[in-house]
């Protein structure tokens, strides 16, 4: 993107303070960034003096975490990173569980924050914010820690992270810049990100691929978080095979859920992982295959063909027959072309409405039946919600048995990046800054959250974000009186319920103190239907459920 030199300079004023937060705001804009998270603070004012007249929007989250998972979601929902702005130490100290979530769910979230001034770092010496080592404790989450200690390097250093987000599997990135090196004149040129280079698929391993899913009698195809870009390339391979197709909860969507070779985001479940065991050809797309994904299971199909950005993932958990290192949409396409219109399986195996596609029906039904064994609590809600909003709703979930027992079996999405969930690092205060951002990235969209109480209160202070920037946001809060999960499991060691029953307040009042609307559902239908109308809001509503 090129800056027009009018927007660069409009005063006197921005020409004088033309300094390494100009640097920071222009590459940003550089590299289409129009909106930001964050919490100004008294060192990185000269970040924020720079953000409204080069048209970024700042969202003020009322916690540094909070603006860590609102970039996060945002990120999915507006298919580019996500940028966090924070102040120095203990602000940076904040947003790491974000940062960490965001390394584990391979999503691109951009961090800078402030930092001492230069020559004060490491010394000890009690500046204001000294934390011994935040660019070390930054590392240990993200792909990239560095501290740019020049106007120019301020530059050179974001258009890197780009680089890093754009390039390779997508992880969080933290920028440390000393505040007085943002208040230090700048009149150099901002830095681009390079090209985006992709390792190519290897053609020895994409022809074993073809010939093994050309013979293939049993083919299945699991979508993780990584085949996301490659949406349409799946769904031709999908019906070219005739293949079923199960997603892992990052992957839920990619195939459409109503799909006649979908089925869902299921993997959990013994039944799909022996469905999934019998394939003679099992394609793997962008999934490390982790025990966050199988729940103590393990794929042990025999032929797998994995295909995966990060080289690191392709025999983890599943050793492969045949690895492509590759980005999966270009692996695919080459398969796909490879298997052309003549494929010998594809023509010997049925079609959608003979007795295979009956035989997946049944399967499928048989799927939602187990998952309701342990979810049959949060059955109803996830039914009741999906007949009335409206189809491409985005649903956030948080580490909350309505979500991992619930929505991910029985709220079918039509498309990729419409439920935000973070399973591998499974933290609590996640649904509600998620679809705050979310909703900041489409605004047109219906966004619903749906959590549990004891995540909620991890992050209500959101909701004050929400009512400021007034999104119409429905949060649905299922009550159970604390951390039923961390219960259940106390009971099944013989331990006596220790802090987890806990004092829930009046939902419905605190919304309604905060400035949202707070309403109480008798039932599921009646939840849903309060859900519905408060779409048509100009700001955010809370519906509490107790369960």
């Amino acid at each position: 993107m090129t800056i027009d030199a009018a927007v660069l300079a409009t005063t006197p004023s921005d020409i004088e303070h033309r300094n390494g937060g100009a640097a920071v705001a222009e590459t940003l804009l550089a590299h289409d960034v129009d909106v930001i998270f964050g919490i100004p603070g008294t060192h990185n004012l000269e970040i924020y003096r720079h953000l409204v007249r080069l048209g970024i929007k700042p969202v003020t989250t009322r916690h540094e975490q909070g603006a860590g998972y609102a970039a996060d979601g945002y990120s999915q929902v507006a298919g580019k990173p996500g940028v966090v702005i924070t102040t120095s130490g203990p602000a940076v100290l904040n947003a790491m569980v974000a940062a960490g979530t965001a390394y584990a769910e391979s999503r691109p979230v951009l961090i800078i924050s402030s930092g001492l001034p230069s020559g004060t770092d490491y010394l000890d010496g009690g500046e204001l914010h000294d934390t011994k080592d935040t660019l070390a404790a930054m590392a240990s989450m993200t792909q990239w820690s560095v501290r740019a200690r020049t106007p120019q390097e301020v530059t050179e250093s974001i258009a890197r992270a780009f680089e890093l987000m754009l390039n390779g599997r997508p992880r969080p990135v933290f920028i440390e810049i000393p505040c007085d090196v943002l208040a230090e004149a700048w009149e150099g040129d901002v830095v681009h990100a390079g090209e985006l280079s992709t390792p190519k698929p290897e053609q020895t391993a994409v022809k074993q691929a073809a010939e093994l899913l050309r013979h293939a009698s049993r083919p299945m195809i699991i979508a993780g978080g990584g085949s996301r870009g490659a949406d349409g390339q799946l769904r031709q391979l999908a019906e070219r095979l005739q293949a079923p197709v199960m997603t892992t909860c990052n992957g839920k969507g990619v195939l459409p859920e109503v799909h006649p070779l979908s089925l869902g985001a299921h993997i959990r479940l013994p039944g799909a992982q022996a469905r999934l065991n019998q394939s003679d050809a099992l394609v793997v797309v962008g999934s490390e295959l982790s025990d966050s994904d199988l729940w103590e299971g393990k794929i042990t199909a025999t032929n797998v063909i994995r295909i995966d950005i990060a080289a690191s993932q392709l025999h983890l958990n599943a050793p492969a027959l045949v690895a492509i290192h590759a980005d999966a949409a270009e692996a695919l396409d080459q398969i796909n072309s490879l298997l052309g219109d003549d494929s010998d399986a594809a023509d010997a195996r049925d079609k959608p409405g003979t007795k295979a596609q009956a035989d997946l029906d049944e399967f499928r039904k048989s799927l939602i039946e187990e998952a309701r064994v342990d979810g049959e609590a949060w059955f109803e809600l996830n039914t009741q919600l999906r007949k009335v909003l409206p189809e491409n709703s985005i649903i956030t979930g948080d580490s909350s048995q309505v979500t991992y027992m619930g929505t991910v079996h029985f709220f079918p999405v039509p498309t990729k990046n419409s439920f935000l969930y973070m399973p591998r690092v499974a933290t609590l205060g996640y649904a509600v800054p998620a679809a705050l951002g979310a909703k900041v990235a489409k605004p047109e969209a219906a966004v619903v959250a749906l959590l549990g109480d004891g995540a909620f209160m991890f992050s209500v202070q959101e909701l004050v974000t929400a009512v400021e920037q007034q999104l119409a946001l429905v949060v649905i809060v299922v009550n159970n009186g604390g951390y039923r999960e961390i219960r259940d499991q106390q009971a099944a060691r013989g331990i006596p319920p220790v802090g987890v029953d806990l004092h829930v307040p009046d939902l419905a009042a605190l919304a309604t103190a905060i400035g949202a609307v707070g309403e109480t559902a008798t039932d599921a239908t009646d939840a849903a239907e309060r859900a519905r109308v408060a779409l048509s809001r100009s700001g955010p509503t809370v519906i509490s459920l107790d369960v």
